[in-house]
């Protein structure tokens, strides 16, 4: 089959994708800790290390390096697991962006960034930034919702400074 065929099969068929940005304000976990910007950045800036500051994940696979990347995560407990995809990374800037593609926790779209600025040499601010829309089933509230992330996220960074010194 030739390319003009392949057009002609394809009919009304157009690109099209799921992935779209969610609305809303955004739920903001900051942290600050009394550790060089760096060694922070190597636990909460390593896409695939995420288990280091979240003990209820069992496990992560990342396919690919950089942005576009994908990573698979697991939860230790109910079948829960996320797929998302690295849409920014800037090593020098300590920040990066991803979005999932898929899960089953109730989200419908989530973007998030997580980011480090140093206050000083020995010490910064870790910042884990999430806006997302829950699933329209009417389940979860938007208030329950983002007390859900909000939760979720501040229990995640707290485990940071702990994460760092064992690194």
């Amino acid at each position: 089959m030739d390319a003009i065929q392949l057009l002609n099969t394809l009919g009304s068929l157009s690109p099209d994708t799921l992935i779209t940005n969610p609305g809303g304000e955004p739920v903001v976990s900051a942290i600050s800790i009394n550790a060089p910007a760096r060694e922070v950045w190597k636990v909460v800036g390593d896409f695939g290390g995420f288990t280091q500051f979240i003990p209820e994940l069992a496990s992560i696979e990342v396919i690919g390096n950089g942005p576009g990347s994908v990573r698979y995560k697991k939860f230790k407990e109910g079948g829960l697991v996320v797929i998302e995809q690295l849409n920014s990374y800037d090593d020098d800037a300590m920040a990066m962006t991803w979005t999932t593609i898929y899960n089953n926790l109730g989200v419908s779209k989530l973007w998030a960034s997580m980011t480090v600025v140093p206050k000083d040499s020995v010490s910064c601010v870790a910042t884990w930034a999430i806006i997302a829309e829950p699933v329209d089933n009417g389940s979860t509230s938007v208030e329950g919702f983002r007390e859900f992330l909000q939760g979720f996220a501040d229990g995640a960074m707290k485990n940071v400074p702990g994460a760092v010194m064992s690194s």
